[in-house]
């Protein structure tokens, strides 16, 4: 695929030097520029496209309406309107930074643009069945909008319906609704009511009941109304004066009185104003759901649980969506249909079982690297250096693609009508939330040579996180960057579109405070794994070490393996402060008690191998270990305590290659007959102790049966049973 990018100073007024911005551009087979490519340019674009023959086009510009036309170019002279990318030159670079910072930031964009491209994720569709019943909750002129095309049941919810026109096709159900619970094709409402379904609409206990409390259609009774002799007017007993609970399945909901906390999933729930849109919505989904596949997945290197004990929840808390749920305690089930394509779930799993289609996160990873790779001239020298010009503090910034991606652009437009604002040339990756940042994001772009990370969202007011979004992972990060000797290099900013300055100032704050940054810019392509044909081996004071032992089934860019490629190229160039690197969460050594009898549970439990027996020993591998809990859940004896943290004196480089430290060491029960070693002492010991006296006398001659193998045991029950030798 032949690829060219078109640098553009918007007609002069970005503050970019077109010549050195093109020069900066590297990796693409040719790179132009024009002072205005929509309008003097344009036949030189069209000439250069044929000449070189190009079928991918990336050009600087951010307004929608040209794009649309340069776009529309490209189609005319061959290629496919997708082969056509973007970067904004002008709002997040030439119109708030000075020159040689706008223009170094802008062949870096241009060639991360590049680097994105070549690890694209091809779309994929998910579809879902569902039927055509609809709950509509209170609103009789919703319900009548929709009858004729669902099967749509009209709950009252205290509501008098008595008088409402065009209620024919519609099912009208009494009760108020108690919860909501499931997700689209099975959302299940809990109703309760003071009349059953026993009631035949006599009409008594509204003629006799308290005024105003007791409705005509449906029969129901106010939960406030008084008890009395009036309640025993019903001729079948309908009324259940302490309440009556039933349950109703729906494939969509209408609930326009519903807080949104109350979803059981986006899709197919509607909650605020009802309006023809909202009618048409459920419409769309009558019969199934057919949209975007933003997740793939690989359950079976999941660490959710296994034989029924609990591990891994990371996924479950920290889905904002309720699209990922717990069917069984050893068990996690993704709704994918109420996918909202924010990554909370792809950057909290340790293991990789779920990840996000797009961006993955290799092309994250070398978006990243393409940002902070220093820009160089045809000659392979940087075109700028620390202490020069260009971008002299590198800070990369996770920017999310909604409500922080507009302020700033917002920011851009009000500097070119002349407000003094100019921040930072931090370099800006866009996710799709800030939730899709996890700890190996942030520790590749430090590994990358990243000076500092930003992690640039909504604030309080996001739709996905909530209130003080990505506090925790800041601290946890801040705690291990100086654990690693980097000193506190990450912080989460929140530009408010209204009002300007106080991002501007925390942003100036965070990169003036930050030192440089020992590891070299330019330097680390991760592969993102820790072992494996593609990986690099170790070397330390002459050991060179092959991790873990072999090949682990996590697949590339996992957050465990990433993280740990990533430290250990920190500290190639860093001194850490700790042995135990604390705040990576997805890192922890185990301790084992004298307990352990050494069944196999914990590793026949463990996801990812990271437990194993040898003989009398129970070894472990830190690498492997990613802190799910499912060991020390499982062991029946609570011999095994977890420590978190990455224990950098339990890596293979610091044991001379060995990536195995013994956790336990027992002694094995050699069969008295045979001599084969054939249980743990302890486990031999304990089932004695439990059942001994139940075989007691079973074995001739005295002898004790738990001396024996168990064929050897055989031969002697046989032998006492039957007086014979088998």
């Amino acid at each position: 695929m032949k690829t060219g990018t078109f640098v553009c100073s918007c007609a002069d007024t970005c503050d970019i030097d077109l010549e050195t911005a093109r020069e900066g551009v590297t990796a693409v087979d040719v790179a132009a520029s024009s002072r205005m490519l929509c309008g003097d340019g344009r036949n030189a674009m069209e000439a250069v496209i044929d000449e070189h023959d190009l079928d991918q086009l990336i050009i600087s510009c951010p307004e929608a309406g040209v794009q649309d036309d340069l776009r529309d170019i490209a189609t005319e002279h061959g290629l496919h309107p997708d082969a056509v990318e973007f970067v904004d030159q002008r709002e997040g670079a030439g119109w708030v930074h000075e020159e040689s910072a706008a223009t170094d930031k802008t062949a870096r964009l241009l060639n991360a643009a590049y680097a994105g491209l070549e690890h694209e994720s091809v779309s994929r569709n998910h579809s879902a069945e569902a039927g055509d019943s609809v709950a509509v909750v209170g609103d009789a002129e919703s319900a009548v909008a929709l009858a004729d095309r669902a099967d749509v049941t009209l709950i009252a919810d205290g509501t008098e319906l008595a008088g409402e026109a065009d209620l024919d096709e519609v099912t009208v159900e009494r009760g108020r609704v108690a919860d909501v619970d499931g997700r689209f094709g099975e959302f299940t409402l809990t109703l309760e009511s003071r009349v059953t379904e026993d009631c035949i609409s006599c009409m008594e206990c509204v003629r006799r009941g308290p005024d105003g409390m007791v409705t005509s259609r449906p029969i129901d009774i106010d939960p406030e109304a008084p008890d009395g002799g009036w309640a025993d007017c019903c001729p079948t007993d309908a009324i259940e004066m302490d309440g009556h609970e039933r349950e109703r399945t729906f494939d969509q909901v209408i609930y326009p009185a519903a807080d949104e906390g109350v979803r059981g999933g986006r899709i197919g729930f509607y909650t605020g104003t009802v309006d023809a849109a909202t009618v048409a919505a459920v419409e769309s989904l009558i019969g199934g759901y057919d949209g975007p596949d933003f997740l793939d997945l690989e359950m079976d290197i999941c660490a959710a649980g296994e034989s029924s004990q609990q591990g891994c929840t990371a996924c479950v808390d920290a889905c904002p969506h309720d699209a990922v749920a717990r069917p069984r305690i050893d068990d996690v089930e993704f709704h994918k249909e109420a996918c909202q394509n924010c990554g909370a779930c792809t950057s909290s799993c340790p293991t990789g079982a779920v990840k996000l289609r797009e961006p993955s996160n290799e092309r994250i990873a070398r978006e990243v690297e393409a940002l902070l790779s220093p820009t160089t001239d045809d000659s392979g020298g940087w075109l700028f250096d620390r202490g020069s010009s260009g971008i002299e503090t590198p800070v990369l910034a996770f920017v999310c693609s909604e409500r922080a991606a507009e302020a700033i652009s917002e920011y851009g437009r009000r500097a070119a009508m002349g407000t003094d604002i100019e921040y930072p040339p931090v370099l800006p990756v866009s996710v799709n939330c800030t939730d899709t940042v996890g700890e190996a994001h942030v520790m590749h772009a430090l590994a990358a040579g990243a000076d500092g990370v930003a992690i640039v969202g909504c604030g309080d007011s996001c739709l996905h996180s909530g209130p003080d979004p990505k506090a925790e992972l800041v601290e946890r990060l801040n705690r291990a960057t100086a654990d690693l000797g980097l000193g506190e290099r990450v912080g989460f900013f929140a530009p408010d579109i209204a009002d300007y300055e106080p991002f501007v100032e925390e942003l100036r704050s965070f990169a003036e405070g930050l030192s440089e940054s020992p590891v070299p810019p330019g330097d680390h392509e991760a592969t993102g794994r820790i072992d494996g044909a593609g990986e690099r081996a170790m070397t330390d004071g002459g050991a060179t070490t092959q991790p873990s032992g072999g090949v682990r089934p996590n697949p590339e860019f996992d957050s465990h393996g990433w993280t740990l490629e990533s430290v250990r190229a920190i500290l190639g160039h860093t001194e850490a402060e700790r042995d135990v690197i604390r705040g990576l969460k997805d890192f922890a050594d185990v301790e084992v008690s004298d307990t352990c009898t050494l069944t196999p549970t914990c590793s026949n439990l463990c996801p990812t191998d990271a437990l194993r027996r040898s003989g009398p020993e129970l070894e472990f591998s830190h690498e492997r270990c990613v802190n799910c809990g499912l060991c020390e859940e499982g062991c029946m004896e609570d011999a095994i305590e977890l420590e978190p943290g990455l224990h950098l004196d339990l890596l293979p480089e610091r044991r001379g290659g060995d990536a195995w430290k013994t956790a336990f060491e027992g002694e094995m029960r050699e069969c008295s007959n045979c001599g084969t070693a054939f249980t743990s002492e302890g486990s031999a010991t304990k089932i004695e102790a439990q059942v001994g006296g139940v075989v007691e006398g079973l074995a001739p001659d005295g002898e004790n049966v738990f001396e024996y193998c168990s064929d050897c045991r055989a031969k002697l029950l046989y032998k006492q049973e039957t007086g014979d030798d088998a």
